[in-house]
This record gives structure tokens, C-alpha cells and sequence, in this order.
């Protein structure tokens, strides 16, 4: 059976399979993957050449390099130490808080290191150039999770609205944030049409990445078990002694599943054994910076603090609003029943970013990934007529331009 698209109908009825129509007889022939994604990438790359633009003005209007903004401020400078000293650099603060560069993941830096080699490019260079590149993959994997699902109007919007987050500008900086989602989109596109060796790789790969590697090889292994009960329910109807195609597919879905968590406990155990504190080494790393996850407790009692006077209240309630639209978008896609991986894969990192014990002002950059929890708002949008949901996309690509000038020029994300 041919998979069609949709145009009404926007909820999956299985947990991982695609929707597909009764009669697909008269399915116009599929064009290629990257044909049917052009415009999406087209728009994606126009909105990221408005926030360049409006960046590089907005900094030369205060006499900084915008360049300097994106390739070396701020984590860019730890993983392009990495790229070039390898671990083992830290930095020990007054309040006797230990920065290592442990904290940071490896395949950033080695993509670095390997773009330094090959080419004329610095590692601050390469930095760059991976994240525009990833960024651009990022966009391809979200328009095909999204096409997939909800066809390719939905796939368009989908790219677009994470194009105008208001931290979109992080999308072309030389940070892990491109990379790693898309390596997580591209996992769980690869879930939803059952190619799970490719799924478990990239999950390894995304692993290596970040630390919220571990909801990517969540979504594979919840998708995994959720086939493999179904299987055992299907067991009845079929001959065990003579599993044909059915084996086969069990044994690539146990491989992926195999493959998915190695890239996280490989460098988590790596970083224990070189800390010589054991399999849990890297939480001291990560403690070491104040960061760590404990429910949300911290956060929430930033957010208190800051209805101790009248100007902060209202950032106060802002945060308040904030949360509660993420909390509500997650409810929607749960409510809207996406497939389980992307809701097994947007929940945690949803939790992790919300509940982790510091660094504030970073939770939107680390909500970044969580790409499904636009899919709610990607599907109203497809809905409009497309001179409407042009015009809402080009005046928050504009206002989203605005800001993360703004941002970069001030406190930017640490």
C-alpha cells in the first residue's frame, strides 16, 4: 500500500505507523526527497539570511563583529578549545566552581577538528560552517517528519515557525543546537518508516552531541518496545517456525535499539574513567558548573524571585506565560495523538530543559530541539490561506530577526 498525504485528516492512529488512506489507487507518483523539500528549505534559508542581515547591521551599528557573535563568545569558544586542545582545559572560579570542558560533548569539536584539517578553515570556521550546514539538514528532517505525518503544507510550516523561534538566531551560530536536532529529526523519520539501523546510528550520533542525546535514544527505544509488543500480540496468527520477513524486521529493530544508546554511555563512561569518579563522573562535571536536574525546583524559585519588584514582575509573568504555552503545546500534541517516538522525544527534552537547575536564561536555546511541539501550530497554520499564513510567517521571521540582534548584542545565550 502506497502511503498518501493528507489534507483533513491530522492525527496518526497508531503509535509509529504512517496514516494512510483505504484507497490509494489513484496516489499521484511521489516527486524526490529533496524536490518535494525545496520549499521549505528555500523559506528556511530566507529567514535565516534576514536574521544574518539584521544581525550584521544591528552590530555594526554598535561597533561590534557579528561574526565574533555567532563563531566566538560563549560555548562556541569551549568547543573550539576542544577542537583544538582536546579535553583536559578547565577553569576554576573564585567561588571555587570548576568549568571543564568535559561538560561539553565531542562531535562538534570533531567535526572542527576535521573541517580544520581539510580545508583552509579555522576551527572557529569549521565551527560555523557545520552549524549552517546542520541547520539546513535540520530543516530537511523536521519538513519530513512533518510531510510525513501531515503532508507537505504542514512540512513547510513546520520549518518555517522553527526558522522565527525567537532564539532562532542560535540556529546559525557555531553551537551543537543544528547539529544535534538535525541528527534527532533525521533518528525519528527514520523511526516512523521503520528503517531502524539508520534510526539507532543517528541516535548514537546525537548521543555524541549532547547530553539530551538520551531523549533521542528514548523515542528509538520506546518506538522499539511498542513494536515489539505489538509483534507478541500478532504472534497468534502467525507460524513461529517460519518468522520469514518478520525476523528479519525484528532483528534490524533490536540492532537499532543496540546501537541508539552507545554514542551517550560511551562518552559518559569515557568521562567517568578520565575523572577517575566512575560511571557517574560527568554529573560532578556538570555540577562543577552548577547545573544539574532537580525537577524544576530552581527554576521555579527564579521565577518567584522575580515578583520581588514591579519591573521584574513582569518577566516574571512572562516566564509564567512562557511554560505554560510549552506545557499546553506538549498537552495538544498528546491530545492530537503524534506517534510515540516524537511524544516520548519532545517530552524529555521539554523536561530536561525546564528542569534543570540552572543557567535560565539558556532554556529557550536548550528547547530549541524540541521541534513536535510545534506541529500543533504547523497544522493551524497549513489551514489558513497561504497569503494569511505568509504574512503571519513574515512579520514573526521579522520580529524574530529583530530580537536575536538584540539578544547577541546583549546578553546572549551563555
Amino acid at each position: 500500500m502506497t502511503t498518501s498525504r493528507r489534507s483533513v485528516r491530522f492525527g496518526p492512529p497508531s503509535i509509529i505507523e504512517p496514516v494512510t488512506d483505504l484507497d490509494t489507487r489513484m496516489a499521484p507518483a511521489r516527486s524526490s526527497p529533496l524536490r518535494r523539500a525545496a520549499p521549505a528549505l528555500l523559506g528556511y534559508a530566507a529567514v535565516r539570511a534576514l536574521g544574518l542581515l539584521t544581525l550584521a547591521l544591528w552590530s555594526a551599528a554598535r561597533d561590534k563583529s557579528a561574526y565574533t557573535l555567532l563563531t566566538a563568545r560563549w560555548d562556541a569558544l569551549w568547543y573550539t578549545r576542544v577542537a583544538e586542545l582536546g579535553y583536559g582545559y578547565e577553569v576554576r572560579l573564585p567561588n571555587g566552581d570548576v568549568h571543564s570542558n568535559l561538560a561539553f560533548f565531542p562531535l562538534l569539536p570533531w567535526l572542527e577538528r576535521l573541517g580544520a584539517t581539510l580545508t583552509p578553515l579555522s576551527y572557529a570556521d569549521a565551527g560555523f560552517a557545520v552549524s549552517l550546514l546542520a541547520s539546513l539538514a535540520a530543516a530537511w528532517g523536521i519538513f519530513a517528519v512533518a510531510d510525513h505525518l501531515y503532508g507537505g503544507r504542514a512540512g513547510v510550516c513546520a520549518v518555517l515557525l522553527w526558522a522565527v523561534l525567537p532564539v532562532g538566531i542560535v540556529q546559525s551560530m557555531a553551537y551543537s543546537e543544528s547539529l544535534f536536532t538535525a541528527l534527532a529529526a533525521w533518528s525519528l523519520y527514520a523511526v516512523l518508516t521503520g528503517r531502524w539501523p539508520t534510526a539507532g546510528t543517528l541516535a548514537l550520533l546525537a548521543g555524541l552531541t549532547r547530553p539530551v542525546g538520551i531523549a533521542v535514544v528514548a523515542a528509538v527505544w520506546a518506538a522499539g518496545l511498542a513494536s515489539f509488543a505489538r509483534d507478541r500480540s500478532d504472534s497468534s496468527v502467525r507460524d513461529r517456525s517460519n518468522p520469514g520477513p518478520h525476523g528479519t524486521r525484528r532483528a534490524t529493530r533490536a540492532l537499532g535499539m543496540l546501537l541508539a544508546p552507545l554514542g551517550t554511555t560511551g562518552y559518559v563512561l569515557w568521562v567517568g574513567h578520565r575523572t577517575g569518579k566512575g560511571p557517574l563522573g560527568y554529573l560532578d562535571v556538570q555540577a562543577g558548573w552548577r547545573n544539574g536536574f532537580d525537577g524544576g525546583y530552581a527554576f521555579a524559585r527564579f521565577v518567584a524571585d522575580k515578583f520581588t519588584s514591579f519591573p521584574s514582575a513582569l518577566a516574571g509573568v512572562g516566564l509564567i506565560v512562557g511554560v505554560g504555552l510549552v506545557v499546553w503545546l506538549y498537552v495538544v500534541c498528546v491530545r492530537q495523538r503524534q506517534p510515540l517516538p516524537l511524544l516520548v522525544y519532545g517530552g524529555v527534552v521539554t523536561a530536561l530543559a525546564l528542569c534543570a537547575s540552572s543557567y535560565f536564561g539558556s532554556k529557550p536555546r536548550l528547547l530549541l530541539p524540541a521541534f513536535p511541539l510545534l506541529l500543533p501550530l504547523a497544522l493551524s497554520l497549513a489551514r489558513l490561506r497561504t497569503p494569511r499564513s505568509a504574512a503571519v510567517l513574515a512579520g514573526v521571521a521579522t520580529a524574530s530577526a529583530v530580537y536575536g540582534a538584540f539578544w547577541l548584542n546583549g546578553s546572549g545565550p551563555p
